[in-house]
């Protein structure tokens, strides 16, 4: 299932984000429990990041392919605003060994990890990186 690259956002970090809104993985993926913080291990799910695609590859039949090059990267900076890219992005995965993926109803307007973490409606959690 392709995934409109509006409806994702890619963040820097030393553990990368990728946010989805309105993905049809939303159901499927579990609902997210960050107890202390500590994102959880999305069990059964893996993400392969690339320049040009990004696979997010689920159990059985669930998945997602997002146009990655065409999508919007933040990160690099304290406050996660300043602009950057793609290729900056898949960097910081490979150094993370993966990236956590949240599915919401919709992309934030402020990135608030707080609320993200405890709105009791985002789902998903790390997902390993495939070579």
């Amino acid at each position: 299932m392709l995934l409109d690259p509006e409806n994702t956002l890619f963040i820097r970090g030393a553990t990368p984000v990728l946010l989805l809104a309105d993905a049809p993985v939303h159901d499927a993926l579990p609902l997210l429990t960050a107890p202390g913080g500590a994102v959880p291990l999305c069990e059964g799910w893996s993400i392969v990041p690339r320049l040009t695609l990004c696979v997010v590859d689920g159990p059985g039949d669930h998945g997602l392919v997002v146009p990655a090059l065409a999508a919007p990267v933040v990160g690099g900076a304290e406050d996660g605003t300043a602009s950057s890219g793609m290729d900056d992005w898949c960097a910081d995965a490979e150094r993370a060994g993966g990236a956590v993926v949240l599915s919401l109803d919709q992309l934030p307007e402020v990135l608030d990890w707080s609320f993200l973490r405890s709105s009791g409606t985002a789902r998903g959690g790390f997902m390993p990186a495939l070579a």
